[in-house]
């Protein structure tokens, strides 16, 4: 908040009532999204004695607060936190809510929990950025921390440049006023580069106090790694692995273990969640790397850029067979009840497809597809089109770069309902060919551009059903 404006602050608690650390005392409408919460600091609860409503300045005082002690503190409307220490909460949760990306490979196959840690390892070019620019644009967090940490100063401008023209979908507004913007660039000096990713914690986690679901972005922490490393060698540490320090996957585990769905200090036991998605760019793609190694020990979801898959223009380049998250179980039970009861079963059996695909595609490069069974070219066919129906998205169409998880139900119960009824068919006996030429097969192939209507994909299922019934 800027230290020259003028804020309106708004009281919510009156002369003469007792306040404990984390209470909210009053609010600033700092943009049309966000509602600045003002907090007690630590040490600073008692009885209020005086707090006042009307515009001020971020430093002049609008609350004061007699301890137990008969000491007078003096509240002003910002907090000072070292970076490096973590806030402190009431109680852990677990995370048991899904943070939805609209990105289908991600919600449907790996998807990441509220309160979780997430890591994306790449090779230069594999769309590391774009991936976290998607997670910016589209998780359901209400505010989003981007930390550019290190990465080439275009990257940070092509984020000034769009998301203001950008409209969050929850609102319409722009999305630049839910999102805070941390700009170190690679020719910024390494000391600022090892604290940048800190500071965003640390705004990340003043945020979800408030009670705010918030994601932090940090791109990325190979070059903060990398800025660790080059302090560690002027301060003439012993080294570890490849020229790191010896505490670099404590260091890596005391950032990521700032992250979690919690409940705040404070009286009224508000739920805030932290969200961590952190790009690793290991030198040539390497995932052997110390920093791949020691970020995989911490982090419980694993997004694996494939530079094959971004050379084949296969968009979001997640390799389906390195990739896992550890949410599957935990999120589970919401996915049943919010979205459809057999949403995870319909994913488990399409990632059994894919990993089909993959043991049949080595047997046809020996003997040729010629040799394999009606069955098993039919598998074939059915991971093609999940890969290049479903995972495939293109970030820059309307329609497609954000998909609900509703839609993303529907679109792959209609590609495996297809998978059956052709499995039926060659079990009656019909034609490979015919089955897999039907015209509804290009229906199939457009639902990604189909507006967000349920509707449109029930009325593919039903052309699906009407097809095999005029076979």
């Amino acid at each position: 908040m800027s230290r020259e404006k003028r804020w309106k602050f708004t009281p919510l608690k009156k002369k003469g009532e007792r306040v404990i650390p984390g209470d909210i005392i009053g609010y600033v409408q700092e943009t049309p999204l966000i509602q600045h919460r003002i907090l007690v600091p630590e040490n600073s609860g008692g009885e209020i004695v005086e707090i006042l409503e009307g515009e001020f300045l971020v430093t002049e005082v609008v609350c004061r607060v007699k301890k137990d002690s008969g000491e007078i503190r003096e509240l002003n409307l910002f907090q000072v936190w070292p970076v490096r220490k973590q806030r402190p909460v009431k109680e852990r949760l677990m995370p048991l809510e899904p943070l939805v990306t609209g990105q289908r490979i991600l919600d449907t196959l790996f998807p990441l929990a509220k309160g979780g840690t997430a890591c994306v390892p790449g090779p230069f070019g594999s769309g590391k950025t774009v991936v976290q620019h998607q997670l910016a644009k589209w998780s359901d967090a209400q505010i989003i921390v981007y930390v550019a940490c290190g990465e080439r100063g275009n990257e940070v401008a092509d984020l000034l440049l769009s998301f203001p023209e950008l409209k969050d979908p929850t609102t319409g507004r722009p999305l630049l006023e839910r999102t805070i913007i941390i700009a170190n660039t690679s020719n910024m000096p390494v000391a600022a580069r090892e604290a940048s990713i800190y500071t965003g914690m640390t705004i990340a986690e003043y945020f979800r106090d408030m009670g705010y679901s918030v994601a932090l972005m940090a791109d990325s922490s190979s070059r903060w790694a990398e800025a660790l490393r080059e302090i560690s060698g002027r301060m003439e540490e012993m080294p570890g692995d490849e020229g790191y320090p010896a505490y670099l996957a404590s260091r890596l585990a005391e950032f990521y273990e700032r992250a979690g769905k919690v409940v705040c200090v404070g009286s009224d036991n508000r739920i805030g969640a932290l969200s961590v998605i952190g790009a690793v760019s290991p030198p040539g793609g390497d995932l052997s790397d110390p920093v791949v190694q020691a970020t995989l020990k911490v982090v419980k979801v694993f997004w694996a850029l494939d530079d094959r898959l971004a050379n084949m223009r296969h968009f979001p380049a997640i390799n389906w067979l390195q990739s896992y998250s550890l949410y599957r179980d935990s999120l589970k039970k919401y996915l049943s009840e919010k979205v459809a009861e057999d949403f995870v079963d319909l994913s488990q059996e399409a990632m059994k497809i894919l990993e089909l695909e993959a043991e049949l595609q080595e047997i046809a490069r020996l003997i040729g597809v010629e040799s394999l069974s009606f069955k098993e070219r039919l598998i074939l066919e059915t991971a093609r089109s999940i890969r290049e129906d479903f995972l495939h998205q293109n970030a820059y169409h309307p329609q497609d770069t954000y998909t609900s998880l509703r839609k993303q139900y529907l679109m792959l119960r209609n590609i495996l309902y297809f998978h059956h009824k052709a499995n039926e068919a060659l079990d009656e006996g019909k034609e490979f060919s015919t089955i897999i030429s039907l015209e509804v097969r290009d229906r199939i192939s457009k639902m990604k551009y189909l507006p967000e209507d349920e509707e449109a994909l029930l009325q593919v299922e039903k052309e699906i059903e009407a097809s095999f019934k005029a076979l």
